[in-house]
């Protein structure tokens, strides 16, 4: 049996990694682009480039996973008018300011992510985690604050901020829906968020559409956006929202780096020292474990399941042998082993 745990941690960096292209590269193509069009554009190149993946695979898709309904429709909406907002703040906050300093300020997202899932949806967060988050802080502000002129509170900067506090509460409203379907996910995100942008882009600023520049920005929203949301929402499922944040810590570093290599800024000592610490704190996060003895009441619901994980031991009138999706019904059950704030643990403390 593969270890869910570390390879959702791998989803969670590979997310990290792809989103960090966006920052450096929006900013080359604001140049081109009005800053709500962009925003537009982004989304709308992830529900595209994945509503492409998903009629590849359908079949195989619908299986495994468990669809989005009705009952979802809360969080759904919330997901789509927070992702309307947090890129028309960034982009508006690129025009503002400088891609490192968008990207260094990018790590609010993951403060503000884990601050919501611990006071409003009641996520469990360990000593460990909470030091990770306290260090990832810090090598923020001492990256931000090595060199004063990479890094102001300017309105630039507060509209990015305020990109990070939507994204924060919408990677919470996505945790609430990770159970289903990863890839009706962000289609539903890339469409939905694409076409409010666009709708508003529309009105407020008569924007032209250069080919180049419209092909390349859907592009770029499809890895940047679509598989970064994909592989991010994988990673929820066993991690919940504060431990994916804490990974995506990768993301804003990585787009100082390129922000660097791509407009030839300069690269101070603590740089450097902010990247061990970040290393540090990322290792806090993935080696917390919680365990203790804990109740799973009884539970009717569906999502993407096999029979080897020790939750799921329910009877088939015919064999069924992988991950595969339907509605089943757990029993009572009281035990005691490792676990992540997943769809089945999500007891008080």
């Amino acid at each position: 049996m593969k270890n869910p745990i570390r390879l959702s941690t791998f989803y969670a960096i590979l997310a990290a990694v792809l989103f960090s292209l966006n920052s450096p590269f929006s900013k080359l193509l604001l140049e081109k682009l009005p800053p709500t069009l962009m925003a537009s554009l982004l989304y709308l190149g992830a529900g595209l480039g994945m509503s492409f993946l998903y009629l590849i695979q359908k079949n195989t898709h619908q299986k495994r996973e468990a669809r989005l309904t009705k009952h979802e429709l809360p969080y759904t909406l919330g997901m789509i008018l927070l992702d309307i907002a947090a890129p028309i703040f960034l982009m508006f906050g690129l025009t503002k300011t400088s891609a490192a300093n968008a990207s260094l300020l990018g790590n609010f997202e993951i403060v503000a992510t884990a601050l919501i899932a611990f006071f409003i949806f009641k996520e469990a967060i360990g000593k460990r985690l909470w030091g990770a988050l306290l260090l990832i802080t810090a090598g923020c502000l001492l990256l931000s604050m090595s060199d004063i002129r990479n890094f102001t509170f300017s309105a630039g900067s507060l509209l990015v901020l305020m990109a990070s506090i939507c994204w924060g509460l919408e990677n919470n409203c996505t945790r609430m829906l990770s159970h289903k379907s990863p890839m009706e996910i962000v289609i539903l995100k890339g469409f939905g968020s694409g076409l409010g942008s666009l709708i508003i882009s529309l009105f407020t600023e008569k924007p032209v559409f250069p080919i180049p520049s419209v092909l390349a920005a859907c592009f770029l929203g499809f890895i940047s956006y679509g598989l970064s949301i994909f592989f991010y929402v994988l990673a929820q499922r066993e991690l919940g929202a504060a431990r994916t944040g804490a990974f995506y810590a990768i993301a804003p570093f990585l787009g100082v780096l390129l922000s660097f290599l791509i407009f030839r800024e300069h690269i101070t000592p603590s740089f450097f020292i902010a990247l061990l610490i970040f290393g540090f704190g990322t290792y806090l996060a993935s080696s917390e474990r919680h365990r203790h003895l804990h109740t799973h009441p009884a539970l009717t619901h569906e999502h993407r399941h096999s029979h080897d994980d020790g939750h799921h031991d329910h009877y088939h009138e015919e064999p069924v042998k992988g991950e595969h999706s339907h509605i089943h019904t757990h029993a009572p059950l009281t035990h005691t082993h490792s676990h992540t704030p997943d769809i089945h643990h999500t007891h008080s403390h």
